[in-house]
């Protein structure tokens, strides 16, 4: 993106940050500067943050926060400098990017700086006094994060797209919602990156120097590598996920979308029921896959106008299984493939493919079950209407006992009380539910292909 894409408000507030991180500066020269604790350490954290920033993606603030322990406030401001001026920009514009890169992170371990000093951190860190040494270096931490979660908020209400890839246009974002999850999301690793910046400060005030205190950084390297591993690896999890579900929706044109809504809505239910995280991610993945099945069932039946002849039926019947045996050997899947292999079965047996019934039907199947009948009843097919959110409610409810587990169904409409229905579809030319306007079609829930 060109700089001229970037918004003037976005550019008007980074000049602010960088004019702030300046005057943050200015007193250095009034104080007799550490220059030989402050060079290594800017040249240490430039040289991390190319190595990381190349390698593992993000940044690495173990230097930074132990410049926050060794430095007065407005020398630690400076350690950032030289990454920002050197460290590659991969994407444009160039320049807003590395006043953000420098200015971003000066404020931060100013801030952090001041509350360390304050807290008598610095005394703290050359006794060493532990376990009171904690104290400051936490409170420091904690003012690091408020300030970079601040400054990543207002990048977001500014119109730009969120850290770490910021400047792209986008639009603008309340405050309050620019700032919600942000905070919550950094405090864990940035207290981990905190206590082995106090470990540096530590040894680097001991008698063994400096470069003991280069020994911290080996162990965060090697933390760095095993968590780019496993993002790397989610990554290429999403990607197979991603094809599997772009070649159903190429097959059954009238259904795209359909899958990742379905995704959306049974991670809707298992949060209203409380499931941890994992499982949670679990069923998205169960949601959106569990048609795949259908890249086996011939075109011409998924697409046909009107309704299916019995044998007809028996075919498309057979996805389920097909879907099975197609993720079979997906490991990260789990208890997704019982979902995909039971999603048609029935709370009273009359399902399929298998005829399970009660509690024989896996509880993700159970979840899936619910999440698949509500969007295809407010979704349009090529052989129905779409029906309003609140008659596919009716519907699901009057159901409930018989088809579906009544105790899913209550989470959906809690969940759709709480945060109603707006399904974020990236497939392409997907198209939305149809508003609640339109009238509802006659056809019994479940009966979708």
């Amino acid at each position: 993106m060109e700089a001229a894409a970037v918004p003037a408000r976005a550019r008007g507030y980074v000049a602010c940050v960088a004019l702030l991180a300046v005057l943050c500066v200015l007193p250095l020269h009034a104080t007799r500067a550490p220059w030989w604790t402050l060079i290594p350490l800017a040249a240490l954290y430039a040289a991390c943050e190319h190595v990381v920033r190349r390698r593992f993606g993000g940044t690495f603030y173990p230097v930074l926060l132990a410049g926050a322990f060794l430095l007065p406030p407005a020398a630690a401001a400076l350690v950032p400098l030289p990454a920002a001026l050197l460290v590659h920009v991969e994407h444009r514009p160039v320049l807003p990017r590395r006043v953000w890169r420098a200015a971003q992170p000066a404020l931060a371990v100013w801030a952090a700086a001041q509350v360390h000093g304050a807290l008598g951190g610095r005394h703290a860190v050359a006794a060493p006094a532990f376990p009171y040494a904690l104290v400051p270096a936490g409170a420091a931490v904690l003012a690091f994060c408020l300030v970079l979660t601040a400054l990543d908020g207002g990048l977001l209400a500014a119109g730009v797209g969120a850290p770490p890839t910021p400047f792209r246009l986008r639009g603008s974002t309340p405050l309050r919602r620019a700032w919600s999850g942000l905070l919550s999301r950094s405090p864990a690793p940035v207290a981990v990156h905190g206590l082995a910046g106090l470990m540096m400060a530590v040894l680097w005030r001991s008698r063994y120097g400096p470069g003991a205190a280069l020994l911290v950084l080996l162990p965060m390297c090697v933390s760095c590598w095993v968590f780019a591993q496993y993002h790397r690896e989610r990554a290429a999890h999403q990607a197979t996920i991603r094809a599997l579900v772009q070649a159903v929706d190429i097959k059954d044109g009238y259904t795209r979308g359909h899958s990742e809504r379905v995704g959306q809505a049974s991670v809707l239910i298992a949060r209203e029921l409380g499931l941890d995280d994992e499982r949670v991610e679990v069923l998205r993945f169960a949601g959106i896959l569990h048609d795949v099945g259908k890249l086996g069932v011939p075109t011409r039946l998924l697409r046909k106008d009107g309704p299916l002849t019995p044998e007809e039926r028996r075919i498309i019947e057979l996805h389920p299984e097909y879907g099975h045996e197609m993720v079979r050997g997906i490991s990260f899947l789990g208890e997704a493939r019982a979902a995909i292999l039971h999603h048609h079965e029935r709370l009273d047996g009359s399902g399929y493919p298998y005829g399970l019934a009660g509690a024989q039907i896996p509880e993700c199947a159970r979840v899936v079950a619910v999440a698949d009948a509500f969007d295809a009843m407010t979704s349009t097919r090529s052989y129905s209407r779409a029906r309003p959110v609140a008659a596919a409610v009716t519907e699901l409810e009057r159901c409930a006992g018989t088809h579906f587990d009544p105790r899913m169904v209550t989470a959906l409409v809690r969940a759709l009380r709480r945060h109603g229905w707006h399904p974020a579809v990236t497939a392409d030319d997907a198209p939305h539910p149809v508003p609640a306007q339109q009238p509802a079609a006659g056809r019994r829930s479940g009966a979708h292909r």
